[in-house]
């Protein structure tokens, strides 16, 4: 018998989660205080200067650290404490802070030393920012996602808003060395924060992070970039669209100032605005983002953004370009949100770290390429870029249409396979798995190579190799379990009914598995499993999958799929696992209030 859909959530029930809240609050002081260093550091380049070029380069610098070592810190944080990171990264980005107040009063190195310290400031931060948004699909469960990468959109830009607005006064008032004492001290309450929120303990790393591990650890992370259509596709989509915004960020402020004779407080104020409209639009989100699939929501919203880019371009009287920007900011919000859950819901977790790391490097590398195009602003018209940056847009909509993973014609025929596809009949192609079976999961799963042979023997005794027909239901939401699958060839969709369709879609490839959960607790199966392609699926009593939780490392691959499923399992009273750690038990059992489970 199949279980009734569950209605989605409050938008407001992720702040029932307590490390949630502190993360919002860390979130809201930190940005505000970086916001102040930002707007400053390009007021106090325009006041030394005034060339668009060296505005270009004070922006370039907090991009140029993610080239050096952006990669590296994907594998760092995949393989460590990312609480800890986030705390070491704010105390360090304080004293790199405070130290911009003191050298921009000293005529003689203020400009070298401002770069210098930017340049460092963003190299650290490279470190905290994979490390924040691979919590963030830890902390909420799957159906608070959207919700919650809404409410820290709005904690990030509100207090841009309000970081911008505050530097713009500064500058006209008390001066800008105050803006530097304001973020440091920022980054104290952060890390203060962050210091109060509980344990999200990575699997310990099987070896040393040598030279041969991380070059190891970064190919294994471009694989699961290049090899899954969705991140990929998000890639391309944004190779056009921070170009555009890598030129926009360094011309508005000449463009203000120069064409629409703006003042350096209405200047702020526009900045502020941009982010009160962001603001707006991730409440929108928080509140309406299940109306819509993401792909649909960044279509449409960078279109939006093209539009207002275009009219803004247009302008004379810095009132009306306020007014654009302030609705620009509204429609970057459901994009940069989509986006967010796009990415966090098709890596996996042990991956988090290198795949938004590499993200980061893209993003910044297309940046960097757009402030650099922006230097022609110099000796080209600043309208004409302006309108070429926002045109960029609506190409970078246009190849969402038909990018593989984004495109309507792939979630919508997901779906359609989901809802229509055929249970798997009993009598499907089965026959007894081998020591060759075994042997091809190892190839794909390799700490499953650390089992004795006798404990291989027991563990395909009783297993069946499934030859899976291409939309064939493999398991389905509401169903009793006794085993789990691993995808030996092929790949499947997971997603969980809700009213009117699916959510949640996720990939799985050869090397994936699923069921696990369902299987060793006895609980109904919390999702519907499709096979995207013919498919080859090793099915495993959960007697058997059991056993093997003896092998550590075998404990440990297992322990890091669960972590993530089982925090968001929003039930308490999930059966104890016989054969499993109880104090690593007890990480995955903290009491949540009642929900849905992710994919098992």
């Amino acid at each position: 018998m199949t279980a009734a859909p569950t209605p989605t959530p409050s938008m407001f029930s992720v702040f029932r989660r307590r490390d949630f809240t502190l993360l919002w609050l860390a979130q809201l002081v930190s940005t505000a205080g970086s916001a102040l260093t930002d707007l400053a550091a390009g007021i106090f380049v325009w006041r030394a200067t005034e060339s668009t070029l060296a505005v270009g380069l004070t922006l370039m610098v907090t991009a140029l650290p993610s080239l050096a070592v952006g990669l590296l810190a994907g594998v760092y944080v995949d393989r460590h404490d990312r609480k800890r990171i986030m705390m070491g990264t704010c105390l360090v980005q304080a004293v790199i802070v405070a130290f911009i107040a003191v050298v921009i009063g000293v005529d003689a190195i203020a400009l070298p030393a401002l770069f210098l310290l930017l340049l460092l400031n963003a190299g650290v931060k490279q470190f905290f920012d994979p490390a924040h948004d691979s919590l963030i699909p830890e902390i909420a469960s799957d159906e608070e996602l959207a919700a919650a990468n809404s409410f820290l959109s709005i904690a990030s830009f509100g207090s841009t808003a309000i970081g911008f607005a505050g530097a713009g006064l500064l500058a006209g008032s008390v001066g800008l060395m105050w803006a530097f004492v304001l973020d440091a001290g920022s980054f104290l309450f952060c890390a203060a924060c962050i210091s109060l929120m509980g344990r999200y303990r990575m699997p310990t790393p099987e070896d040393e992070a040598g030279v041969h591990v991380i070059v190891e650890n970064l190919r294994s992370g471009l694989r699961t970039l290049i090899g899954t259509p969705t991140i990929r596709s998000l890639f391309i989509v944004g190779s056009f669209m921070f170009f555009s915004f890598g030129l926009w960020n360094v011309l508005l402020l000449p463009f203000s100032l120069r064409e629409l004779g703006a003042t350096e407080f209405q200047y702020g104020l526009q900045e502020a605005l941009t982010s009160v409209g962001f603001v707006v639009g991730s409440f929108f989100m928080a509140r309406f983002s299940t109306l819509l699939p993401e792909p649909v929501w960044l279509i449409v919203t960078m279109a939006g953004m093209g539009v207002a880019g275009v009219l803004y371009g247009l302008a004379t009287e810095i009132w009306f370009a306020i007014l654009l920007v302030t609705v620009s900011g509204f429609f970057n919000a459901p994009s940069a949100i989509a986006r967010s859950v796009l990415l966090q819901r098709n890596t996996p977790r042990d991956m988090r770290g290198r795949v938004f790391s590499a993200f980061y490097v893209m993003r910044d590398v297309i940046l960097v390429a757009g402030m650099a195009a922006a230097g022609l602003a110099d000796v080209v018209n600043i309208r004409l870029l302006i309108i070429v940056a926002s045109s960029l847009l609506f190409v970078a909509a246009l190849v969402t249409v038909f990018a593989p993973g984004l495109s309507r014609s792939t979630w919508r025929a997901t779906e359609d396979r989901l809802r229509g596809a055929e249970g798997l009949p009993e009598a499907a192609a089965a026959r007894p798995a081998t020591m060759r079976d075994f042997d091809r999961l190892v190839g794909r799963l390799t700490p499953f190579g650390r089992l004795t042979p006798q404990q291989r023997t027991s563990f395909v005794s009783n297993a069946v190799v499934r030859e899976v027909p291409a939309g064939t239901r493999i398991v389905e939401h509401g169903d009793p379990a006794s085993s789990a699958y691993f995808i030996l060839d092929g790949s499947t969709t997971a997603g969980i009914p809700v009213d009117g369709g699916y959510r949640g879609l996720s990939t799985m490839a050869a090397g994936d598995y699923f069921g696990e959960i369902a299987a060793l607790t006895g609980s109904p199966r919390t999702a519907d499993v499709i096979a995207d392609v013919d498919s080859v699926l090793l099915e495993v009593p959960a007697d058997a999958l059991r056993a093997t939780m003896a092998v550590p490392e075998v404990q440990r691959l297992v322990l890091a799929t669960m972590t993530t499923r089982l925090q968001r399992t929003e039930s308490a009273d999930l059966p104890r696992l016989a054969g499993l750690d109880q104090g690593d038990l007890r990480d995955l059992r903290t009491p949540r209030t009642p929900s849905n489970v992710p994919p098992s």
